[in-house]
């Protein structure tokens, strides 16, 4: 399995990929980003997000999100925990509007349920006004971060392995570095989350034959050891 895919059979129809440079060149057939229809954005409150951060609930959360639809019993069983526990959690959820009762499945007791269909935000001004917020958004983070690198590790793990060549070439792992300004940061990770967001809008319900769940990471940000190049210095490198 190549980690760093680099190869021009890999380019999709819908989405053009100049892996090599790490760029996602989107393929938009004349289409507007900005006319695309998109489910809701959620900016969280602090309530909310306190209600959140708790371990269990955001494991509970990412699993809906990524799997779908899930008994309490069934979340139970996957992530090691009472059924009792789960449906504790999933009350909690649904009252803070994360999670919701999938309408007409279930037989007698047995209840399903869903992510609430919106993106959510977390506010960057809950954490620096109040240390509850601070506290409650690094807990929410930490525990998205940890499963998203569970599930790359995973992949890298056993994916040669358990996963078709038709996936594995579909599939990329990549990293680029380099040296940008926060405006120019600012619009390519802007493009990318459009064009992300699109290829998300027109799949996501999708369970057609040969579909299944697929995660797209996204990581664009300033390495926190290195400096910001000043005025000055640009000058006297002329």
């Amino acid at each position: 399995m190549q980690k760093i895919h680099c190869k021009e059979n890999l380019a999709k129809k819908h989405l053009q990929r100049s892996l090599c440079n790490d760029i996602f060149v989107p393929v938009s057939n004349n289409e507007d980003f900005e006319s695309l229809e998109t489910r809701p954005v959620r900016t969280i409150d602090l309530e909310s997000l306190k209600a959140l951060a708790h371990p269990l609930r955001v494991q509970i959360f990412d699993v809906l999100s990524t799997y779908g639809e899930f008994t309490a019993s069934g979340l139970a069983e996957r992530l090691g925990e009472s059924s009792g526990a789960t449906s504790y959690h999933l009350r909690q959820l649904e009252k803070h509007g994360f999670v919701r009762e999938v309408d007409g499945k279930g037989v007698g007791r047995e209840r399903w349920w869903e992510r609430v269909p919106e993106s959510v935000t977390l506010p960057s001004d809950l954490s620096a006004d109040s240390a509850a917020g601070r506290e409650a958004s690094q807990l929410v983070v930490k525990e998205w971060a940890s499963s998203r690198e569970k599930k790359l590790g995973e992949f890298l793990e056993k994916g040669e392995a358990q996963l078709s060549k038709e996936w594995l070439e579909a599939s990329v792992v990549s990293l680029t570095n380099v040296f940008v300004t926060s405006d120019e940061l600012g619009d390519f990770t802007e493009r990318v989350m459009k064009l992300a967001t699109k290829f998300a809008e027109r799949h996501r319900h999708q369970r057609t034959s040969g579909s299944r769940p697929v995660q797209i990471q996204f990581n664009a940000f300033p390495v926190i050891d290195g400096t910001e190049i000043q005025d000055q210095e640009v000058r006297e490198k002329k």
